[in-house]
């Protein structure tokens, strides 16, 4: 994963860069869902995100999400999800994901049906994209003529 989407003042190892990618991008994702970012479902991020990831600062993560919020009115949703959620799909961490989209969908005491369905679709991207990569990696195998 590069860090050339990351604001530069984020500096955190490779290892825990892609798991704060994800999270991050699956609580913009639903954080926007109603049409209305709140102070309240960023702080819940930022606090669900240091229990799990202690080390990295608040204000970093903050930093991070009003990035993510500003990439995914931007640019192509699908891309930017695919890309940064993407490397977590499959993982025991796909439940965490889900997890801290359904903390952030809450955090207003207000489930909107569009933060639901926002929960929905990663759920389902968490789930099925490795079966995707896996029948990618078998479709190559195959018409290379290996078993």
């Amino acid at each position: 994963m590069t860090k050339r989407n990351m604001p530069s003042s984020i500096t955190i190892n490779h290892q825990d860069e892609d798991v704060m990618q994800g999270l991050v991008t699956a609580g913009a994702l639903v954080a926007l869902a109603d049409g209305l970012v709140q102070a309240v479902e960023l702080h819940e991020l930022v606090n669900f995100m240091q229990q799990l990831m202690p080390a990295v600062p608040h204000d970093e993560i903050g930093e991070l999400f009003d990035h993510r919020v500003r990439e995914l009115k931007d640019r192509d949703g699908v891309a930017m999800i695919t890309e940064k959620l993407g490397p977590l799909a499959g993982l025991s961490l796909a439940s965490v994901v889900v997890r801290t989209a359904e903390r952030v969908a809450a955090a207003d005491r207000l489930i909107h049906p569009n933060e639901t369905q926002a929960i929905r679709l990663i759920r389902l991207f968490m789930a099925s994209l490795p079966a995707k990569r896996y029948a990618t990696d078998a479709q190559r195998s195959a018409a290379h003529g290996n078993p």
